[in-house]
């Protein structure tokens, strides 16, 4: 065989050897992430394991997931966000998944500053994507930061219009600057996507007495 024919040989047998290897991996990170809805102490467990035979990428997103679901949010995003940044992080794709991950972790855990970091990092990958946006809504709604609430939102409604959930957000962000008759848009139009949701029903209350409230006339006393 000639050196050219044994280096072609050679590479396929490797390129085979790593798809085989990121087939395996990606198995035992599927196993572990369904393993934290049935058992998060067991997963944490199997992934600290998994990560000693050599701290690959599936590992550490598997403990910093089982961290996440054990309660310690922040532990979790901080390792997530480390994650999407390592040498050996991944694709694109799988980094705006940490990122992903991470920023709706920190909502969890009551941190909107560091969920909009993240998310807007997240968001340099995959622009536009409308979940992102509402996810970077949500923390701007958390910190009453209303106009880039409603800024997020427009732009998710204009990547994925009729979006129940950021017509609802939408609408909370417009009852709070006192924007009400499009607020009661955003709310019908919430509830047309999802009839059945209850918080919804609460928000359209609150417009509606919003509404009320800013029609009632003060009446001078008569003058005697």
């Amino acid at each position: 065989m000639s050196i050219l024919a044994f280096a072609a040989v050679s590479i396929a047998f490797f390129q085979t050897a790593s798809a085989d290897f990121a087939a395996r991996e990606a198995t035992r990170l599927d196993t572990c992430i369904a393993r934290i809805d049935e058992n998060p102490e067991e997963a944490y467990e199997d992934a600290l394991a998994w990560s000693f035979e050599g701290n690959r990428p599936g590992s550490r997103q598997c403990v910093a997931l089982s961290l996440i679901a054990l309660g310690q949010e922040a532990e979790g995003a901080a390792r997530l966000e480390e994650l999407a940044n390592a040498t050996d992080g991944g694709t694109l794709e799988q980094r705006a998944l940490y990122l992903t991950q991470a920023g709706n972790a920190w909502l969890v855990a009551g941190a909107p500053e560091a969920a909009i970091v993240t998310i807007s990092n997240a968001l340099k990958i995959i622009p536009n994507d409308p979940d992102l946006l509402v996810d970077r809504a949500s923390a701007h709604i958390m910190l009453e930061q209303w106009t880039q609430a409603v800024s997020d939102l427009d732009a998710a409604l204009e990547s994925a219009p009729g979006f129940g959930t950021a017509h609802h957000l939408r609408a909370e962000a417009r009852l709070n600057t006192g924007d009400l008759d499009m607020a009661l848009a955003d709310v019908k139009a919430a509830m047309q996507a999802e009839p059945d949701n209850i918080d919804t029903l609460v928000l359209r209350g609150r417009v509606r007495e919003a509404i009320r409230l800013s029609e009632v006339r003060i009446v001078p006393p008569q003058a005697e």
